[in-house]
């Protein structure tokens, strides 16, 4: 078996998914970053999500989602799509639901936001899930097998090394601003961005 087409070991297989949990946090925040600049009539730029690093976790699960739900699957594109569709609809409105319901606070409402067709409750609407099915062809076809080739082409103890780090570095952050500085009183991200001119949503 040659080393392109060996399968990978569990060690390996972890670091690609922390590479792909880093990955899709990051789209899924650069696809919010343009998009509420386009909201606002492409006049104010607003920092989304709550951590440090240009990440948003609810994206990163979701990929994750998407290819346990998925891999399988991967010689039929549409089903890949409508499955994609489905679970990330369900995930976005469950978790906003969840989260007004524990916290009290809306960390989106597609009612106040352009495109917003098929809106239910502000939670999901048509044009959120259209995005994120597409994602996941994107994810299953594209940037998964990319990791897996860079995962292959690298040495393993260095990729896993990276990996881990990366994704470890992100959940401290989102642990940082969800936990610790609200326990021991310390500045959360939103006061930085604030102070750097962004307007924070």
């Amino acid at each position: 078996m040659t080393k392109k087409n060996k399968k990978l070991d569990k060690l390996t297989t972890f670091g690609v998914a922390c590479l792909v949990f880093a990955i899709a946090g990051f789209v899924g925040w650069l696809y919010e970053f343009i998009f509420y600049f386009l909201n606002s009539g492409m006049k104010t730029f607003y920092y989304r999500g709550a951590n440090f690093f240009p990440w948003i976790n609810i994206y990163a699960t979701g990929s994750l989602l998407i290819f346990v739900l998925t891999h399988k699957l991967k010689d039929k594109p549409w089903l890949v799509f409508l499955i994609s569709v489905i679970s990330t609809g369900i995930l976005e409105f469950l978790s906003g639901y969840f989260i007004l319901e524990l916290t009290g606070n809306r960390y989106w409402d597609y009612n106040t936001e352009i495109w917003n067709f098929g809106n239910i409750g502000g939670f999901v609407c048509l044009r959120s899930v259209l995005c994120f099915g597409v994602s996941g062809l994107f994810l299953m076809y594209l940037v998964i097998p990319k990791c897996i080739e860079i995962a292959k082409k690298s040495d393993k103890k260095t990729f896993v090394l990276i990996t881990v780090t990366l994704a470890s570095l992100i959940l401290f952050d989102e642990l940082y601003n969800l936990m610790f500085a609200r326990v021991l009183g310390l500045p959360r991200s939103n006061y930085f961005y604030r102070k750097l001119g962004f307007k924070y949503m």
